[in-house]
């Protein structure tokens, strides 16, 4: 059976509690996606995929169900630990091919940072199969200019959560692609 999503909607949520599970389900929470059953995906974004929002995404949402996702996700229970996830996108200008989609994250950047390197990856990996040339080390304003040039990719976002860990208990930070069959 050849199930592809037709729609999708980007999401981020943080928790905190003593138990790195709990502080992962409070993250969960937040981004309104704890009652179903995630399972991860690798980057494609679905060829006439349409991007809702988080709120009418969570509305289409069922309780138990299998939910296919693209995720990023850490913990840490090191005071003053800065964490960051992020999930970035790629969309080409021909809604009948795929984009991508990219999952960072870790330590010590800001959202805004993580963001952008996000969004980067996912370019680039959107832009290597459109056979677009660019240079990887070029900094990001540079790299959006040549694909906006090439008028083959229409659309980069992200959607990024960071936190600093304030005691010793856990923060976890979530950040969500979230398909809807």
């Amino acid at each position: 059976m050849n199930r592809v999503p037709k729609k999708v909607f980007f999401t981020k949520g943080v928790g905190t509690h003593k138990a790195e599970l709990r502080s992962f389900e409070l993250a969960l929470r937040d981004a309104g996606i704890e009652k179903c059953n995630l399972v991860n995906v690798s980057s494609i974004f679905p060829p006439n995929c349409k991007t809702i929002t988080r709120k009418e995404g969570i509305k289409l949402l069922q309780a138990g169900a299998i939910t296919f996702c693209v995720q990023a996700r850490v913990s840490s229970n090191e005071p003053h630990r800065l964490l960051f996830a992020s999930v970035g996108c790629a969309i080409p200008t021909n809604k009948n091919s795929y984009g991508y989609l990219s999952e960072h994250h870790g330590f010590g950047q800001t959202e805004q940072v993580a963001g952008e390197y996000a969004e980067d990856l996912a370019a680039a990996m959107l832009a290597s199969t459109l056979g677009i040339e660019f240079d990887e080390d070029k900094n990001w304003d540079e790299k959006k200019d040549v694909f906006r040039m090439s008028n083959k990719i229409v659309k980069t976002t992200n959607e990024t959560q960071s936190a600093i860990v304030k005691s010793t208990d856990y923060t976890t930070v979530v950040a969500y692609a979230v398909f809807i069959l």
